[in-house]
């Protein structure tokens, strides 16, 4: 029995505009949303450009919970892109992200994190580009950092922001304050 390596693309089998389908297929299978939370929750959208056929293109706001660190939620705006594109997901959306993250209720660690894990992402394009957010611990002032940035596979994005959420007691039965320095590998 002899073995022979068959590419995906073997001109004899496909033509040109099949094999081009056919990976096409594959990475839009590989290119789903990488999520490390839930799905973010939306809160609401506003429009800001108005088009006459097409759907509009919209600021809007979502709200994520921390998946690892119990009693801190973000909230993110992003803008989506309208027209047609838009509406068909082939529009790259822009890297303007803004963030804001709180203590909502006592805050516990559920495992040890390392600086700099994701706690969300989410596609910005078909293929290329993606939102994170990130978190970190400020060990000295025993405060979260988290950070939102966009991120593209060949030019990278400088645009990003940041929020920091200090620890500390949430009500008077909370008296033992977890340490987020104790929760880094």
């Amino acid at each position: 029995m002899t073995s022979r390596t068959v590419s995906l693309c073997d001109l004899r089998r496909l033509s040109r505009w099949g094999c081009a389908v056919l990976l096409m297929l594959l990475a839009l299978g590989q290119a789903g949303p990488a999520v490390a939370a839930d799905e973010p929750d939306l809160i609401f959208r506003r429009s800001t450009v108005f088009k006459w056929v097409s759907p509009n293109d919209k600021l809007a706001t979502y709200g994520v919970d921390d998946p690892e660190v119990e009693g801190v939620a973000c909230h993110f705006t992003v803008p989506e892109r309208g027209g047609f594109k838009g509406w068909l997901g082939l529009a790259e959306e822009v890297s303007d992200i803004s963030l804001a993250c709180r203590q909502v209720a006592p805050i516990r660690f559920k495992n040890k994190m390392e600086q700099g894990d994701d706690m969300f992402r989410q596609r910005r394009s078909l293929f290329f580009k993606k939102m994170q957010i990130v978190r970190g611990c400020d060990a000295k002032r025993n405060v979260l950092v988290y950070m939102v940035y966009s991120d593209r596979l060949i030019e990278g994005s400088p645009k990003n922001s940041t929020s920091t959420v200090p620890i500390m007691p949430w009500g008077p039965a909370d008296a033992n304050v977890q340490k987020c320095g104790e929760f880094i590998q």
